[in-house]
């Protein structure tokens, strides 16, 4: 199987269906193949940022700054907390199982004095086990985060950014300043492509260790229950369950880096499709599996 030949089957699969994709990038070993559709500009990758914020956390686990353990109000002491919320620790924040009902996306305002404040303030039902998918969830770890290294985007310079040489990158903020966490990270496709390696890596980059291979397994080692059926059925630490064999960061609109771990392959999607965004990574799913299976 080669990443050449993967890639034109997607591009021909996503021509075919005439899907609004920007760009591909397909790795399978150290091979790589790309494609663009529009010129390679950065764009709001949206929840796939949501894999970048659980690596910032695996990279503070392991420097000792906090632990999954690590509960908000521990990090977050003068933030009013609602009944419950003193068991709300970080990993249920980065598997969307706080158990606080609090819907919010990034898109969309923030008309309150302090997001977190908001979310916190409510109570927590369920902790561990009630599945909401929501960007507060994964705001309010940052914020943890935050509360011990300051700016997170520039804490992830020296220690992720730099090193993968994605120059200078921009992250939605909320009106305190805030990176918004769940959303909002701008990168290229090929610059989000090389997020999919460390994933696919396990967090190695060329000779450099940048995240813990523990940590990059951690994320895809179980699944919550989410109710959602398909290749939706089940979350992980900020990634997916599926399609198939693979397991993905998914943005909205088609933001997706697909990991095959049984193949070595990464396929990175960049697009705005509004209809059947679902498909592009079903496409790149079920391309690799066929490609091995006629190899």
């Amino acid at each position: 199987m080669s990443a050449a030949s993967v890639c034109d089957e997607i591009i021909a699969q996503v021509d075919a269906e005439r899907l609004g994709a920007y760009g591909l990038h397909v790795l399978v070993g150290d091979d790589v193949a790309e494609h663009r559709w529009r010129s390679d500009d950065r764009v709001n990758v949206y929840s796939a940022s949501k894999g970048v914020s659980a690596l910032a956390a695996g990279i503070a686990v392991d420097e000792g700054l906090l632990s999954l353990d690590t509960t908000v109000g521990e990090l977050l002491p003068s933030v009013s907390l609602g009944d419950g919320v003193e068991r709300v620790a970080l990993r249920h924040l980065l598997t969307m199982t706080s158990g606080i009902d609090f819907v919010w996306f990034s898109h969309e305002p923030v008309p309150w004095p302090d997001l977190a404040q908001e979310v916190l303030r409510r109570p927590a039902v369920g902790t561990g086990t009630a599945f909401q998918y929501t960007d507060a969830s994964t705001y309010v770890a940052m914020r943890m985060l935050g509360a011990v290294v300051g700016d997170v985007r520039d804490w992830l310079m020296l220690r992720l950014f730099d090193p993968l040489e994605i120059h200078n990158p921009q992250w939605h903020r909320c009106p305190l300043g805030w990176i918004m966490g769940g959303s909002g990270l701008e990168l290229r496709t090929e610059e989000l492509a090389r997020i999919g390696r460390l994933l696919r890596d396990r967090g190695r980059w060329g000779s450099s260790q940048l995240v813990d291979a523990a940590w990059v397994d951690g994320m895809h080692r179980s699944w919550i229950d989410t109710g959602y059926g398909g290749s939706s059925a089940g979350y992980g630490l900020a990634v997916w369950d599926g399609p198939g064999e693979c397991w993905r960061l998914d943005g909205r609109y088609g933001q997706f880096v697909v990991v095959d771990d049984a193949r070595d392959a990464v396929v990175t999607i960049t697009a705005h499709e509004e209809e059947q965004y679902n498909r592009l990574a079903v496409i790149a799913a079920t391309v690799l599996a066929n490609e091995e299976r006629v190899r």
